[in-house]
């Protein structure tokens, strides 16, 4: 295994032309990513007070249901990541930081 990522060992899967388990898992993944981007949308345009509380709720029950089928999926060795060195997050902690401050400041 490569020292840079940080996976658990794989389930293994029927392969084949039928959807298995981590197939199933993968596109609801990703239709969860697309529906959470939709949402921000949303959140952003909501019109008032009222339907900005009900897509906020919608927003925080499928951030919940994305991380939990990323979990599910980590869990089988089916979602990789990729370690990184600390100095790189500080980087990038800092130039977020920096941003935040430019934002709020014009």
């Amino acid at each position: 295994m490569n020292n840079n990522k940080v996976t658990n060992q794989k389930t293994e899967v029927n392969k084949g032309p039928n959807l298995n388990e981590k197939d199933y898992l993968t596109d609801l993944l990703e239709t969860e990513k697309s529906m959470v981007k939709n949402y921000t949308v949303a959140l952003t345009e909501a019109s008032n007070e009222t339907l900005y509380q009900i897509y906020k709720e919608m927003f925080n029950n499928l951030t919940s249901l994305q991380r939990k089928i990323y979990e599910a999926m980590f869990k089988n060795g089916w979602y990789c990541l990729e370690k990184v060195e600390e100095n790189k997050v500080q980087e990038k902690l800092t130039t977020l930081n920096q941003e935040l401050t430019d934002m709020n400041n014009n």
